[in-house]
């Protein structure tokens, strides 16, 4: 079978198609044979060398893939051969087939394209952790999304759309349209335009109850400012550390001289009556149950019509390079995903 390994840090041209044996699952174990895989930003990141809970390069990426069950471990129903599913993965994700334990492996519900279903888990269950656990989004919360345009962005827009939350997203003016017609009553142009005086503005100086940052640096000390009182920050990403192919020294050093490492004090927090809070959904991977929960409520949303999961491209897996290139430029609207 054939698999995209990272065969040293770098740019795109460092993942290499290879050839290995088809691999046998576990007792406990079944083996997914993948349909669709989802690419997503730590994808980059670890390809950059810069991911710290990546394995050793060299290294398989991938978190998401949409498959079917083509053969199970001992101690393993075989009733589960044949069954189509969606699954985490921890690594390994860019692999004609893989093998997880099948607690894992969630049934993939009958109206999903396979498509949708490659890039559904990581974004969803990103903006679930970030907004409904962490920040415990309300009816009518002003809520400020960054990068809402991208997979987790869509899917934090549509998560506020269940909840009646009014919305703020930042994009390029290109994808403005498409995101008032998604449901963002407010996009901001965050190339031409300081996003936390168009929040002042448009809020009419009320700030926002949640802002969801996944870009790093000032940004996350320019969405503390734009909070109101009893606001929460959710920190779940570093966006800033991609802005190219390649990696970037400078970027490093920037991230690393605007991050505000001394303003998030307890002090400074309980007089400012706001929080900071944090979102890893790859220090999740152990908690199959919560996860489950989560996934549970989310397709129920997607079976009644109330979430839509937006594929923006595909790519053959042997072109998972140009994917890759296709995030870095930020050209997609919602997800990238990958069919073997």
């Amino acid at each position: 079978m054939r698999q995209v390994v990272i065969s040293k840090a770098g740019s795109p041209d460092m993942l290499r198609v290879v050839d290995v044996p088809l691999p046998e699952p576990d007792p406990g174990s079944v083996r997914i044979k993948s349909a669709a895989i989802g690419v997503n930003f730590a994808d980059l990141v670890g390809r950059l060398g810069l991911y710290p809970d990546s394995p050793k390069i060299p290294y398989v990426p991938g978190y998401e893939v949409a498959g079917t069950i083509d053969a199970v471990g001992s101690g393993v129903d075989a009733s589960r051969l044949g069954e189509p599913v969606i699954a985490l993965t921890r690594f390994n994700g860019y692999s004609e087939a893989l093998c997880i334990p099948a607690d894992q492996a969630i049934p993939r519900p009958a109206k999903m394209p396979v498509e949708q279903a490659g890039g559904f888990l990581v974004s969803y269950l990103t903006a679930y952790a970030s907004l409904v656990v962490m920040a415990g989004i309300k009816p009518h919360d002003r809520v400020l999304i960054h990068a809402a345009a991208g997979g987790v962005g869509l899917a934090a827009v549509d998560l506020c759309r269940v909840y009646g939350a009014t919305i703020y997203g930042t994009a390029s003016p290109a994808k403005h349209d498409f995101l008032r017609a998604r449901g963002v009553q407010f996009p901001i142009d965050y190339r031409h335009q300081d996003f936390e005086k168009e929040v002042a503005r448009l809020s009419d100086g009320r700030g926002v109850q949640i802002a969801l940052d996944p870009i790093g640096g000032r940004s996350w000390t320019k969405s503390y400012r734009a909070l109101s009182p009893t606001g929460r920050l959710v920190i779940n990403g570093v966006t800033s550390l991609t802005p190219r192919a390649r990696r970037s020294l400078r970027a490093l050093l920037r991230m690393a001289l605007t991050t505000p490492w001394l303003r998030f004090t307890p002090v400074r927090l309980a007089n400012d009556n706001k929080g900071v809070v944090g979102v890893n959904l790859g220090h999740l991977w152990d908690e199959t149950a919560l996860l489950r929960e989560w996934v549970t409520q989310l397709l129920a949303w997607y079976d009644t019509g109330r979430i839509d999961i937006h594929v923006d491209r595909t790519f053959p897996l042997a072109e998972a390079a140009a994917a890759h290139r296709y995030l870095h430029e930020r050209r997609n609207t919602g997800k990238v995903v990958l069919i073997p």
